[in-house]
């Protein structure tokens, strides 16, 4: 009895660990990468010159997405080596290219002393290469976690996970803060920016001394023992139709409307509050900081809710209430801003209420948590472990670099374009809508899959269903 209960201590305390060493690297790449976002306001017009500030931030923006739009690349190029090499290497690869891409853009000189074409190229450059990264760092994460998880607490497990590109985007916004606090407005506008960029060689060096000691996946390891390691993962993954139908179900079905629904409750609003109704940087950061903060435990909670009731419905509930709410919340918001903006939705203005928008920045980030928490365990239980890194990054990616990642640059240009505050909520209700609608059709519950056993993924389901019927 007492080495049953001891070998069931050493169990927990080694999922804690992966929980731990995992989460601490993506908080950290989240971090490096959501820098460029969370200053885009103060840096647009040192690297661009488009002749008016909504046009520089839009420049600046538009390099941000890049960084999204070539996510799907690095999910491709990095999900094939974690599954012919490993999670455990890949982990740290991604990380050490991140690291060094956010440090390349704090030591990076304005356009004042190079030009904005030298300095454009040169950002660019920088912001593909944290793209490409983060495409492979996610996937390994949640396969890691997952590949350790016990059958029945895989949604609590990886909801963890899950808190990281939170915790990336709250850590972000608290250095920018407290930075800026020290130096004073002017000295951070000159000079003090580069600060939470170089500050990402620290947080790579704590990160890689975390998981020196980590072990590879168990259920990898055990393919390798078994040689049944998958030679070519992306022909396994794409190749095949019965694979590629759940790759394209995962997106449509879930991925894209749980990207906009993120970017829209964190980004857009933070964007929303600076440029639409000229919140300064330390009010809206803290304000959206503090509703990140306060909904940070739901990411957990929507996890483990998941593993009672099922990772479907939490998730579409989440998309449903974003289409149906965007609007009123952003009247809501414009109601509460620090001048009048003009323009309205159901809601007078009132007067500037840091309270009030917080908690209407709350509301959004609690969506967040429902579409978001239990979607790593959903992926990871989509498809076999031989391929599963590779197949579950891309349409994970794909759902959030490109549309989740366009929310931002979309919402303002919308706004420019026409002239409507609330333009910029079209992109995100339109996507949110058509993958709740796909995803009530096709999306099938995952929680029950035991991924220790291929044959029971929905992918190797219908090729084993079509065999059978092929034979008779």
């Amino acid at each position: 009895m007492a080495s049953l209960a001891q070998a069931a201590s050493d169990t927990v305390q080694s999922i804690r660990k992966v929980i731990f060493a995992s989460s601490a690297g993506t908080v950290i790449e989240w971090y490096d990468f959501y820098i460029f976002g969370s200053l885009a306001t103060t840096l647009a017009n040192k690297f661009y010159d488009t002749g008016s500030d909504i046009g520089n931030l839009i420049a600046w923006l538009s390099t941000f997405a890049i960084g999204f739009m070539v996510r799907p690349f690095g999910a491709i190029f990095f999900g094939r080596i974690g599954d012919l090499v490993g999670r455990k290497f890949t982990y740290i690869l991604t990380i050490s290219i991140m690291a060094g891409a956010t440090m390349g853009v704090g030591l990076l000189p304005t356009k004042d002393v190079i030009g904005p074409i030298a300095g454009g190229i040169i950002l660019i450059s920088l912001r593909m290469l944290q793209g490409l990264a983060l495409g492979g760092q996610y996937g390994g994460a949640a396969t890691f976690v997952a590949e350790h998880a016990p059958q029945g607490k895989r949604g609590f497990y990886t909801s963890w996970i899950q808190t990281t590109a939170t915790l990336g985007l709250f850590m972000s916004l608290g250095v920018i803060l407290a930075t800026r606090t020290i130096l004073g407005s002017e000295d951070f506008s000159a000079w003090g920016w580069r600060i939470p960029f170089l500050m990402s060689v620290v947080l790579v060096f704590l990160s890689m001394w975390i998981r020196r000691s980590l072990k590879e996946s168990p259920l990898f390891t055990q393919m390798k023992a078994t040689k049944t390691v998958s030679k070519n993962p992306l022909k396994e993954s794409f190749g095949n139709k019965f694979n590629r139908k759940w790759v394209l179900i995962a997106l449509f079905g879930a991925t894209m409307g749980q990207g906009v629904v993120w970017y829209t409750g964190q980004f857009y609003a933070l964007f929303y509050l600076q440029k639409i109704f000229s919140v300064d940087l330390v009010d809206s950061n803290f304000i959206v900081g503090a509703a990140v903060l306060m909904a940070t435990p739901l990411f957990v909670f929507f996890g483990w809710l998941s593993d009672r009731i099922g990772r479907k419905k939490i998730m579409l509930a989440g998309m449903l209430l974003a289409v149906l709410t965007y609007y009123p919340i952003y009247g809501a918001m414009a109601a509460f801003a620090p001048t009048d903006p003009g323009q309205y939705f159901l809601f007078d203005y009132v007067g500037y209420n840091q309270v009030a928008l917080t908690f209407l920045v709350f509301i959004q980030v609690v969506y967040v948590t429902m579409v978001y928490g239990p979607i790593a365990a959903f992926l990871v239980e989509l498809f076999p472990t031989k391929i599963r890194y590779t197949s579950m990054s891309l349409p994970y990616h794909i759902g959030n670099g490109v549309f989740g990642g366009l929310v931002p640059i979309f919402g303002l240009a919308m706004i420019n374009a026409t002239g409507n505050n609330f333009a910029g909520l079209w992109w995100p209700m339109a996507v949110a809508a058509v993958c709740f609608v796909v995803g009530m059709i096709y999306v099938r519950e995952t929680k029950d899959v035991d991924i220790t056993d291929a044959a029971t993924t929905f992918a190797h389901q219908a090729e084993k269903a079509h065999d059978l019927k092929t034979t008779r």
